[in-house]
């Protein structure tokens, strides 16, 4: 059985991935697995960039099949911040509750029209000798409340609020969303069904070469 490492330090991305992914030939394996990843500077300008940083040095450390994702929230009205800085907007990495105050702040005498915003999600698979084998990318619409609504706290999911028609989900805020719910709508659940039509047939995938998004 193959092994795929999951390059990601977020328990709870984690959870989704596997989520998705369970059904396929493969080993997940998580970095706590394996003692650990070498750190990586997310300092590209793109999402894409980031993830292809991440799947790319984990791989090389590892010799292990890696798919690495960088995600976050852009707001249209902050000039697409908080961008690739979402997890760190309040300045400390991964501060959750200080990240939606500062966007709820930044946002505070905006009406709710003018409150639109994406999710966006970039995922990277890279080979065990860190070359990119895959990218892809998925995002959802929506709008920033002015206060948190529902349970499933992850980043900014309390503040956003699904809004595309023609799903049983719209109109419900991501944290207000149980798990399979937000998955048949995310960002993530979005890029990572787009990863498994083009998957390598190493991990599982179809056995046609050469479909696009495949680099």
């Amino acid at each position: 059985m193959k092994r795929l490492l999951i390059a990601s330090d977020n328990p709870k991305k984690r959870a989704e991935f596997a989520g998705l992914l369970a059904h396929l030939p493969l080993e997940l394996v998580t970095p706590r697995d394996l003692g650990g990843l070498p750190p990586v500077e997310e300092d590209a300008p793109t999402f894409a960039g980031n993830a292809a940083k991440k799947a790319a040095s984990a791989a090389r450390a590892t010799g292990l099949w890696s798919l690495a994702d960088d995600s976050g929230l852009e707001v249209a009205a902050l000039g697409g911040a908080p961008g690739v800085l979402s997890a760190r907007y309040a300045g400390v990495h991964g501060d959750d509750a200080r990240n939606n105050a500062r966007l709820l702040e930044e946002l505070a005498r905006l009406r709710a029209r003018d409150r639109g915003a994406r999710f966006l999600c970039a995922l990277a698979l890279a080979r065990p000798d860190g070359s990119i084998a895959l990218e892809v990318s998925g995002q959802a619409q929506g709008r920033i409340l002015e206060a948190p609504r529902g349970t499933h706290d992850f980043g900014y999911d309390p503040l956003f609020l699904f809004t595309e028609e023609g799903y049983g989900e719209t109109g419900r805020g991501f944290a207000e969303l149980e798990p399979a719910e937000k998955a048949r709508v995310s960002h993530r659940g979005r890029a990572l069904r787009e990863l498994l039509l083009h998957l390598p047939h190493d991990l599982g995938g179809p056995p046609t070469p050469g479909r696009s998004g495949a680099t």
